[in-house]
């Protein structure tokens, strides 16, 4: 869904330092540089995918949205308010218009309460979202909007599949009517059948209620199917942002060449004739990032300015494809169809 207006939300230069402490007296011996400057906006009605490895920053760019962690410095402003210096009541209301899914349908659904419970627990914090007496109606119709049966509310999370559960943390999600939900990996661990059903019931969603999405995952081919734009994340910092056919069809980071290069192919081929890019080492450590470019170390492009020089993420295109590489070549925007 193609996005329309002014931005719903705006990040810029957001930054999440974690003190890293050792010793009976815990003094602080470094900093793990989680989220490390990182910006960019969301449309009404857009969905943004955001990828990357493990430990690239993700999870914690999620929780930084949603104001569920402090940032070290930068801001996130949702609908025209700052979630980064909000507090008290202010805060309350920002966040119900910025809502999440969890990671993990088994962590996330408290297994002592009923899935009746947990889809209703939001108007027990946000008590004039729904009168009292209409909150049971409604978790009925959440259950049934997800695709679940509303007769199945007083039954408790461990009697539901893994993709029950996702929907039922989508549910949860949606029980405040909120213009932006982040995805926090809600694909993850399915099976593809159920991962195919969940994408799609996110996608209609979309569609019949004009929701915006930050969909963070590391299935390339998932986030391809339900993004409208791509920013590629690399131990703490974007360094690719673009719309689905610019990432998937030019891709400028070396980074971003090197992930889709490992996206499995069912053709054969289609797989003989596509170069398989293989990185050297490990992803170096978020206490002590190289200098210069980040990827550097594992990266076939790299020279002497790669690490004096940290390259800007700069634009590429008048259609807002941007990169971080001091070698990737400014490409023109296709002609207007």
């Amino acid at each position: 869904m193609a996005a329309t207006g002014e931005p719903i939300l705006r990040v810029r230069d957001l930054v999440k330092h974690f003190p890293l402490r050792h010793g009976p007296l815990r003094a602080q011996v470094g900093l793990i540089k989680a989220v490390d400057g990182v910006s960019f906006d969301l449309g009404r009605g857009e969905t943004l995918g955001v990828v990357g490895e493990s430990g690239c920053g993700k999870s914690t760019l999620a929780r930084l949205l949603l104001g569920l962690e402090r940032p070290t410095s930068g801001s996130v402003t949702v609908g025209g308010g700052e979630i980064t210096r909000a507090r008290g009541g202010e805060l309350k209301r920002l966040r119900r218009n910025i809502q999440m899914i969890m990671q993990d349908p088994y962590a996330s659904l408290n297994p002592r309460m009923t899935v009746g419970d947990i889809v209703g627990e939001p108007y027990e914090i946000h008590r004039d979202a729904v009168p009292k007496g209409d909150r049971r109606r409604r978790v009925r119709e959440l259950l049934e909007i997800v695709g679940l049966n509303p007769d199945h509310a007083d039954r408790y999370p461990h009697q539901f599949s893994g993709g029950q559960r996702r929907r039922v943390g989508i549910a949860r999600g949606l029980a405040l009517q909120p213009e932006i939900i982040v995805c926090d990996e809600p694909v993850s661990s399915l099976d593809v059948s159920i991962r195919a059903q969940i994408v799609n019931l996110l996608g209609r969603l979309q569609d019949e209620l004009g929701l915006s999405y930050v969909f963070i995952a590391h299935d390339l081919s998932v986030v391809r199917h339900i993004s409208d734009r791509v920013g590629v994340m690399y131990l703490g910092k974007l360094v690719e942002l673009g719309g689905d056919g610019e990432i998937y069809g030019h891709p400028a980071h070396p980074y971003t060449q090197a992930l889709l290069s490992a996206v499995p192919v069912p053709d054969p081929e289609g797989r003989e004739r596509r170069r398989r890019i293989i990185l050297q080492g490990d992803p170096p450590s978020p206490i002590t990032p190289p200098s210069g470019c980040r990827f550097r170390t594992r990266c076939w492009k790299a020279r002497d300015v790669c690490a004096e020089r940290e390259p800007p993420l700069r634009a590429l295109s008048g259609t807002g494809h941007a990169g971080a590489c001091h070698f990737a070549e400014p490409r023109e925007a296709p002609p207007p169809a």
